[in-house]
């Protein structure tokens, strides 16, 4: 008897890719990863696009990858985060000033959020702060998903990243 075979999804299948790159060290992959200059696609950009069920899906792909070789700069462990970049975004500040609390957190979620386009900088930048601050990143499997649905007709991506950054956790002890 056979097995089923049991396939990943495409965002998974790139977490998993970009995560052995840090877990074996390959330190030139994530440096050509974090040189995002189209006419100077390397193997891993290649790579990463490949992923993509679909060739208008492959330059989301490839922005992840970005994103997270920026974040595992010099990382020799990968995190692949957890929840949206709105959650992300959540878990950057300093001390009690964090997410919706730190007044530079939130007005780059602003700016995110109110992107028509896919916010390429403001996402660079939201990473940065996340590695920065020792936060945990996004789930980078779901990155390229959201990325790929961003000019959805109701900008339902935006309007969920909102909802993280804003509605709070509560824990079965705050319930009560």
């Amino acid at each position: 008897m056979t097995e089923p075979s049991v396939t990943r999804a495409p965002g998974a299948q790139l977490a998993g890719w970009l995560a052995a790159l840090v877990r074996s060290h390959n330190s030139g992959a994530l440096a050509a990863l974090r040189r995002p200059d189209p006419l100077q696609r390397t193997e891993p950009h290649y790579r990463a696009a490949s992923f993509a069920l679909t060739e208008e899906e492959e330059p989301y792909y490839q922005l992840t990858a970005f994103l997270f070789a920026r974040y595992h700069a010099g990382a020799s462990i990968p995190r692949l985060g957890f929840g949206d970049m709105g959650a992300a975004l959540r878990r950057v500040g300093n001390g009690a000033t964090r997410g919706p609390e730190n007044p530079g957190v939130k007005r780059l979620l602003t700016l995110i959020t109110a992107s028509r386009e896919v916010p390429t900088r403001h996402l660079q930048h939201a990473v940065d702060r996340a590695r920065a601050h020792n936060s945990a990143p996004p789930a980078w499997e779901l990155l390229p998903g959201d990325l790929s649905c961003w000019k959805e007709r109701g900008r339902p991506v935006a309007d969920a990243w909102g909802r993280s950054f804003y509605t709070p956790s509560y824990t079965k002890r705050n319930q009560k």
